[in-house]
């Protein structure tokens, strides 16, 4: 749900998004300038792209195909945790670590659902 709504955002309003992601006050995206409205609707397609993933394998309820939309997710949030570990932006101590754990949420919730589906349609 998260994907398909942040995708949804950055796709249909990529200014917005960059000065105002996450909300409620943050402004996470916009401490990594220059605002470049083609990576952000791209990112917002990346972001819709996983969406589509995580429904397709919620109708097919398939477990192969669970595993497949957890480790696919997982790759992105790894990949994207691991360029903002190295790289801090203009962010502040708090706001680096807030951005940090959710994204850290990114890289291991996917697979544990998945690897919880599994679990779930054996028995």
């Amino acid at each position: 749900m998260v994907n398909l709504v942040w995708g949804g955002w950055a796709v249909a309003a990529p200014a917005h998004f960059y000065g105002t992601f996450p909300g409620f006050g943050l402004r996470w995206t916009s401490a990594y300038p220059p605002y470049n409205q083609h990576l952000v609707v791209d990112l917002g397609a990346t972001m819709l792209t996983l969406a589509v993933l995580f429904v397709g394998a919620a109708i097919l309820d398939q477990p192969a195909v669970s595993w497949l939309a957890g480790i696919a997710t997982a790759v992105f949030g790894t990949l994207h945790f691991g360029y903002h570990a190295l790289h801090a932006g203009h962010m502040g101590t708090s706001d680096r670590v807030m951005s940090l754990l959710s994204l850290v949420g990114g890289a291991l919730v996917p697979p544990l659902l998945a690897a919880t589906h599994h679990l779930r349609t054996e028995r």
